[in-house]
């Protein structure tokens, strides 16, 4: 019996996702908030909030496993900045407020943030 699969492709070879959700997580944890398509959010809001909660243990596996994703730089302000602000939140980091359509493609935009 054939299954759905589990996340979206966009067109793109695996490597190339990978670095899309990756471009896209370093931007939203450097500024906070992001405009991008609906589809790209709602995928880039299980990568996040799963980079948080692993973070949110604060110990040097979290530290490694950040560090294959991101930058020094990057993994210090998560570590030290971010995660602790959800210490007693149990899940739900991000939010996405949806905005108009894009008159060029008809793409819905939205904006993905960080809860604070």
């Amino acid at each position: 019996m054939k299954k759905k699969k589990q996340g979206r492709k966009f067109h793109r070879e695996a490597d190339q996702r990978k670095a899309l959700l990756r471009s896209l997580a370093r931007e939203l944890f450097l500024n906070g908030r992001i405009k991008t398509t609906e589809p790209k959010a709602k995928e880039l809001r299980g990568f996040a909030e799963k980079m948080i909660t692993r973070a949110k243990k604060g110990d040097l596996p979290a530290n490694k496993h950040l560090a294959k994703y991101f930058s020094k730089a990057l993994v210090k302000k998560i570590m030290n900045d971010i995660a602790p602000k959800y210490k007693t939140r149990a899940g739900g980091y991000t939010r996405i407020i949806k905005l108009d359509i894009r008159k060029s493609d008809g793409a819905k935009i939205v904006f993905i943030e960080l809860v604070t």
